[in-house]
């Protein structure tokens, strides 16, 4: 398609040269110059309603959710602090992610086995009616109406959340933290081509037994650079995960007094890292 200007810019030396060539032309009939004029203003016109529609097309695309929920006993969502924290960040992702049709959210629960975790899937079915031909009596009812469904939707799915998030895992899975499972699960989303967004409600404490796996219970980097170096080395095992960039908050357990021993920064580090291995993708920490 061409570009809005190049179309302006060819219209205005087409009716230039005209002029140049021909400066009578326009004298004869004015059917003839209303004629130039409405097809000039024709193209003009459909070069512009094709730059909305691709524009269009950019910000439909949907909003895909992933929740991982830490269902490991070095979590405890029982406490008032965590799970005050973790329900209003919840709430504030419901109302933000989940607001047109096709917005998608998933929950997993991190533990032994957690990309075989889901535990939870909704989309927006939820659909405005077609606004072009409305008046603003029509126009406000149908905002008024697609509003009232939408929230009735958000609402059930929010208390589906916070009833996942209150659940209790007293399995033996609860024994080992695998987060490292929880890629494949978002290279998954990303084949969709959707906006991903995922949140770690977890204290990121990867804890799998193996000569080549993470025990950070057992033995936790012990300053950045360790961090660092671990996560490229574990970067290159994993890269097999097609991640994209999709943006990834970590939402800790901690409390702002806890120290570093308790909130080792070093943890934050190494997943810092090796996402940005993965697929440069940042990692907000909440």
């Amino acid at each position: 398609m061409y570009d809005i200007d190049e179309l302006v810019s060819f219209a205005s030396l087409l009716l230039a040269m005209t002029l140049k060539t021909n400066p009578l032309y326009f004298m004869r009939t004015s059917f003839q110059f209303k004629y130039f004029m409405a097809s000039a203003m024709m193209v003009l016109l459909a070069a512009c309603g094709g730059e909305k529609e691709a524009t269009k097309v950019v910000s439909d695309a949907p909003v895909y959710t992933i929740v991982f929920l830490d269902k490991t006993q070095s979590v405890n969502v029982n406490k008032n602090y965590v799970n005050e924290k973790y329900r209003q960040v919840l709430t504030d992702i419901m109302e933000n992610n989940m607001k047109n049709k096709g917005d998608k959210l998933e929950v997993y629960f991190i533990h032994e086995n957690t990309s075989k975790a889901r535990a939870m899937s909704v989309m927006v079915r939820s659909e405005k009616d077609n606004m072009d031909a409305a008046n603003a009596t029509d126009r406000e009812a149908i905002e008024t109406a697609y509003s009232m469904s939408l929230q009735k939707e958000k609402g059930i799915f929010l208390r589906q959340l916070l009833a996942k998030l209150n659940q209790q895992n007293t399995g033996a899975s609860n024994l080992s933290t695998d987060i490292w499972a929880s890629l494949p699960v978002i290279a998954k989303a990303n084949e969709s081509g959707a906006d991903i967004k995922v949140y770690y409600f977890s204290d990121m404490i990867e804890s799998v037994k193996g000569a080549d796996r993470r025990d950070f219970h057992v033995k936790p980097p012990k300053d950045d650079a360790q961090a660092e170096e671990e996560a490229k080395a574990d970067g290159k095992k994993l890269e097999q995960y097609v991640i994209g960039s999709p943006q990834v908050t970590i939402v800790s357990p901690f409390e702002p007094t806890a120290s570093s021993k308790e909130n080792n920064p070093h943890v934050t580090h190494y997943w810092q890292t090796l996402f940005q291995e993965l697929g440069g993708a940042g990692v907000e920490e909440l």
